[in-house]
């Protein structure tokens, strides 16, 4: 019986013992990995005790908590992955290595993916007199950006009324009410100033239109179906009048 306690407690104290680590490369910081869309990143999973191989003691791989498929010699003391390339999709993942018959043995590593806006572009923008239009600017970005809205070069007054801006932190814009020639037309730029990516944006150039006046199509095709319907009925029911009057004498 004293044996078969020691025994146990000499289980326990080796189990205690067990832990896994995660190296990557390029290196970590504490648990978290920063690094940029389309690199490629190694991750490995080390069992530091170097214990036995068997089922229980096999290394598993999760990616947010859904299980990584591996191959079997990629599960035994040592266990690798390679992710490439990064992608903004990548930003904020945990990836957690532990042991099979153990999940409390474990180690974690999370991805700070950086990336700027995709910006940095021209549009051509048409829009009619008094008609609205909105300018849009994609600023999804790690980390995140400030936006400022220019026109002709000088900040944008936003005070007019005429002018209302939204951000919600992927997409920015610019809404113009009942546009005018003398107010509005020109060159407007969505500046994003990223404190890892410097400034950048998309510029807009804005043509104010006349307004075309539209005629309903529909009615008015309905109405001319109509007249020339009215008119071969005429026809049809003074066909014999009409052929009198041009038979020759």
């Amino acid at each position: 019986m004293k044996v078969s306690v020691g025994v146990s407690l000499l289980l326990l104290c080796f189990v205690c013992r067990v832990k896994v680590t995660i190296e990557s490369c390029p290196l970590a910081t504490g648990n978290l990995l920063r690094t940029e869309v389309e690199k490629t990143l190694t991750l490995t999973c080390i069992n530091d005790e170097g214990i036995e191989p068997s089922n229980q003691n096999e290394l598993q791989w999760f990616r947010n908590g859904a299980q990584v498929n591996l191959a079997e010699e990629n599960r035994r003391s040592r266990s690798s992955l390679c992710v490439q390339p990064v992608t903004k999709e990548d930003n904020g993942v945990v990836f957690i290595c532990q042991l099979k018959g153990d999940a409390s043995v474990n180690s974690s590593i999370k991805f700070d993916v950086q990336y700027p806006p995709d910006l940095n572009d021209t549009k051509e923008v048409f829009v009619e007199e008094t008609s609205d239009v909105v300018l849009s600017c994609d600023i999804r970005a790690n980390p995140p950006v400030t936006v400022a809205w220019k026109k002709d070069g000088e900040v944008l007054d936003l005070t007019s009324g005429s002018y209302k801006t939204t951000n919600n932190g992927i997409t920015a814009q610019l809404s113009i009410t009942k546009a005018k020639r003398d107010v509005h037309q020109g060159t407007y730029f969505c500046e994003v100033n990223s404190s890892v990516y410097g400034i950048m944006g998309r510029t807009f150039n804005v043509m104010v239109e006349d307004k075309v006046l539209r005629f309903p199509v529909g009615p008015t095709i309905a109405g001319v179906v109509v007249v020339l319907c009215t008119i071969v009925f005429a026809l049809i029911s003074r066909r014999n009048t009409i052929i009198k009057c041009i038979k020759p004498n």
